[in-house]
C-alpha cells in the first residue's frame, strides 16, 4: 500500500482505453486516483464505478493543452504521489509529403506539451511527497518509425526524450520517472479515432492478429511499474503482443 503521503494518482487521459484501465488499477493498489479528461461524462461515471467497488476516485475536466486551466487544477494538491500521463493519441497514416500540419499539431500538443504541462505544474507535489513517480506512456512509435506514421512517430519521440531529459535532471530528487511504451493495443477508441471514424480502415490495423495487447495488459504493466519499491526506476518498458515482432513486423492469421 502507498503511504498516506504518497497515495494521489493522477491520470490523465482517463476516458477510456489504457487511462480508465490504470485508473482502475491504481485504485486497487491503494490510490486514490483523480481522473482527469476533456469527456466530464465518462470520468464521472468511471469515479462512481470505482467508488462503488470500495475504492477512491474523484473525476476532474481537464484539456491537459489549457495550461491555464492545468495550473489552476495543480492547486487543488499539497502533494500526490503518483502522475500517469496517458492523454495522448494518433491522428491519420498519411505520408509526410501529404500530411495534415494540423494533425501533426494536434498530436504533439497532446502527446508531448500536455504531458509537459502536467509534470512541470504538478512536480513539486511529487517532490513534497517524499516519494513521487512520473509515469509517461509514449508507444513503441517512440522508438522506431514506420511508413504513414510521421506525426504520431515523432509526437511519440518527443514524449520519450522528455522522460528520459527529466530522469536526469531530477536526478537526487524523490521522483522517479517511468516509461512505458506499448506496442499494438487494441482498444474501442484509437484506431477509430486514428482514421476519423472509418471503421473498416480501424479494423485492419487488426486484422488477422490473434491477440493484441489490450487497455487491461498496458494498465496492468503500468500498476506493476509503480508499486515496485520506491528505490526501483523501471526507466523504460516496452511491451508487444508476441505475433508482433516490430512497428513493421506483425504475424498475422489471414
Amino acid at each position: 500500500m502507498p503511504s498516506a503521503a504518497s497515495r494521489i494518482a493522477v491520470v490523465t487521459g482517463a476516458s477510456s482505453g489504457i487511462g480508465a484501465a490504470t485508473a482502475r488499477g491504481l485504485a486497487a493498489a491503494g490510490y486514490r486516483v483523480v481522473l482527469t479528461a476533456r469527456r466530464k461524462d465518462r470520468i464521472e461515471a468511471l469515479a462512481e464505478e470505482i467508488n462503488a467497488a470500495g475504492h477512491q476516485a474523484t473525476a476532474y475536466q481537464l484539456d491537459v493543452t489549457d495550461r491555464a486551466a492545468v495550473d489552476e487544477f495543480a492547486t487543488a494538491f499539497k502533494t500526490i504521489g503518483v502522475l500517469v500521463n496517458n492523454a495522448g493519441g494518433a491522428l491519420g497514416a498519411d505520408p509526410v509529403a501529404t500530411g495534415d500540419p494540423a494533425d501533426w499539431r494536434t498530436m504533439y500538443e497532446t502527446n508531448v506539451i500536455g504531458t509537459l504541462n502536467l509534470t512541470q505544474a504538478l512536480l513539486p507535489k511529487l517532490i513534497a511527497s517524499g516519494d513521487g513517480t512520473v509515469v509517461v506512456v509514449s508507444s513503441t512509435a517512440g522508438h522506431g518509425t514506420y511508413e504513414g506514421g510521421g506525426g504520431y512517430v515523432a509526437a511519440k519521440h518527443g514524449a520519450h526524450v522528455l522522460a528520459e531529459t527529466l530522469r536526469l535532471e531530477i536526478v537526487g530528487q524523490p521522483v522517479r520517472v517511468i516509461e512505458i511504451a506499448p506496442g499494438m493495443v487494441k482498444t474501442d477508441e484509437f484506431a477509430l479515432t486514428r482514421f476519423g471514424g472509418d471503421e473498416e480502415k480501424a479494423a485492419k490495423v487488426y486484422q488477422g492478429v490473434a491477440e493484441p495487447l489490450t487497455a487491461d495488459d498496458v494498465a496492468d504493466t503500468i500498476t506493476w511499474a509503480v508499486t515496485r519499491p520506491a528505490h526501483v526506476n523501471v526507466d523504460l518498458l516496452v511491451l508487444r503482443p508476441r505475433a508482433q515482432a516490430s512497428n513493421t513486423k506483425v504475424h498475422r492469421e489471414l
